[in-house]
Parts: C-alpha cells; sequence; structure tokens
C-alpha cells in the first residue's frame, strides 16, 4: 500500500472513530443527565450569598442545596435572620420559625492600658502568629490586640479601639462566627442575644497571679458566686467565674462586687457602629497598629 493509501485509511479509521465516541458521548448525554432541582437557584437568590460559614456549610450553595433537598431548615442562614428565613419558608412550603440572633462577645477587657508586657514582640503582627511565641502580653489567656477578628469579618461588624481590643457592633453582628473561628485563644464566644451577663475575662490562673499580669482579671474571690440570688448560677471553675445561662438571672446583681469590674450585665447592646464611629472615629474599620 503506498503513503497515501495509508494516510486515506488512516483518517477515515480516525474519522469513524470520531464519529462511534460522538455518538457515545451523546448517549451518556442523555442517559445520565442530572437535572438540578430548580428550587436550588431559587433558595440561591434568596440567601445573601455572603459565603460567611456562619450556617455550618462552606458556602451559600451548599446550605441551598440542603434546603432544597429538606437537609437544612429555612432558618439556617444566620446572616439573612428573619427576613431571609421566612421568605426561604414561604418558598419550600413550610411554616416559617423565627431565627434565634446569635451574637459575639469578646471576653477580655485587657487593653494595652490594662495588661502588663512581659516582651517586646517583633514578629509577624498577626494573632495567630504571635500566639506561637505569646505575643508581648504578660496574660497569655487574654487578646492579643493584632486584630485578626476584625479582618475575618464580612459584615463591618468590628473594628478595633484606641486600647487594641475588638469591639463588637450590636447592631451590625449576624452572628456568622468568622470572628470566633479566627480567634487563636478562643477569647470569642458566640452567644444568643437573651445572654446579658458576661465574665470579660479567660485567665485560670490564681487570683494573685492573674492579677499580676492585669488590673482587670478575674482573680476568683468568689463574690459573683456569693451575690448570685440563684445557687449555682454563677460558680468558680479552674480559678474563673463562669455564667449558667440556664440558672443565672441576666441582671447585674451579682456583678456590683466585683473588685477589678471584669463581670458586666447589659453592656454588649450599649455598642453600636454610630455609637464607636462618633467615640473613636479615627478607629473605625481599623484593625490594631
Amino acid at each position: 500500500m503506498t503513503i497515501t493509501g495509508l494516510i486515506i485509511v488512516s483518517a477515515v479509521s480516525m474519522g469513524g472513530l470520531g464519529a462511534v465516541l460522538a455518538v457515545f458521548l451523546a448517549f451518556a448525554d442523555k442517559k445520565f443527565k442530572v437535572t438540578e432541582d430548580p428550587r436550588i437557584e431559587a433558595v440561591l437568590g434568596i440567601l445573601p450569598n455572603t459565603n460567611c460559614g456562619g450556617c455550618g456549610y462552606p458556602g451559600c450553595r451548599m446550605l441551598a442545596e440542603a434546603i432544597a433537598n429538606g437537609n437544612a431548615p429555612a432558618n439556617t442562614c444566620v446572616a439573612g435572620g428573619n427576613d431571609v428565613a421566612k421568605k426561604l419558608a414561604a418558598l419550600m412550603g413550610v411554616e416559617a420559625k423565627d431565627h434565634k440572633r446569635m451574637l459575639a462577645v469578646v471576653l477580655c477587657k485587657g487593653g494595652g492600658k490594662e495588661a502588663g508586657k512581659r516582651a517586646q514582640y517583633t514578629g509577624d503582627r498577626t494573632c495567630t502568629a504571635a500566639n506561637l511565641t505569646g505575643g508581648d502580653k504578660s496574660c497569655t489567656y487574654g487578646c492579643l490586640g493584632y486584630g485578626e477578628c476584625v479582618d475575618a469579618c464580612k459584615f463591618d461588624a468590628m473594628a478595633m479601639n484606641a486600647n487594641s481590643l475588638p469591639v463588637v457592633f450590636y447592631d451590625k453582628c449576624v452572628g456568622c462566627g468568622a470572628c470566633a473561628r479566627a480567634c487563636p485563644r478562643d477569647i470569642i464566644e458566640m452567644h444568643p442575644e437573651e445572654h446579658r451577663l458576661f465574665v470579660y475575662c479567660r485567665n485560670k490562673d490564681k487570683g494573685a497571679a492573674s492579677r499580676k499580669v492585669c488590673d482587670v482579671a478575674c482573680i476568683a474571690c468568689g463574690l459573683c458566686v456569693k451575690d448570685c440570688s440563684v445557687l449555682g448560677g454563677i460558680a468558680l471553675k479552674d480559678n474563673l467565674a463562669t455564667v449558667n445561662y440556664a440558672l443565672a438571672p441576666q441582671s447585674d446583681e451579682s456583678t456590683k462586687r466585683c473588685p477589678t469590674k471584669c463581670i458586666f450585665s447589659g453592656i454588649e447592646d450599649q455598642m453600636t457602629k454610630s455609637r464607636f464611629e462618633a467615640a473613636e472615629p479615627q478607629r473605625a474599620g481599623r484593625k490594631a497598629v
């Protein structure tokens, strides 16, 4: 067979093989085609699409699929709140249940003025990096002050104040939990908005040691435990006062005799974005220096 003949046979063979494969692919496309539930796009259109992760899903599309498939309730989206929950419930034809609002609470008041320094930190100015060496503060439990939580917030609901402490804006926080996940020392907790009584300290050292490193540390004196009207409402655990939210009244009755003023009631809802900007306009939207 001549070279020309070989070329022709090869071309015809390849063409035939291509035609067979094209027919097979067309058949497979029709046979195995997966039709997406149109409600997924409808749900996705209602969700805020912030991909904040507060719902427990990696992104809004995954949540939309879960809601459309009946694997997640309509009020799962934390960023959307009750408005989104009601719209999704109407779309899915289910009963509208109120969304329980969660808020971030920074459980440390030991900023630059209150907490002592143990060293000069010269490393990468992020909380994660500083936590590896302990940072510059003497207290190894408190806020490191480099604003990684503020950077993690997608809703402009936090800022660092002039005292190098993160501030949560009550009117802006959607409860996604990104700031809490970003904190390497776990000093940010998510709480339902009906929780109003907090111990703003995480130091578990004995009283004398904790007071030595921070002026507003819990010294485990037990006065708040004694002043709580409900037995077991507040207890000392690992040298730190802890609130039992199933029992403790959320009033200020147990806070008045605290010698270091580390326990308060009802101060979280006093901080809004506008109040912060009015008090510290130069700090609005900024992390620590």
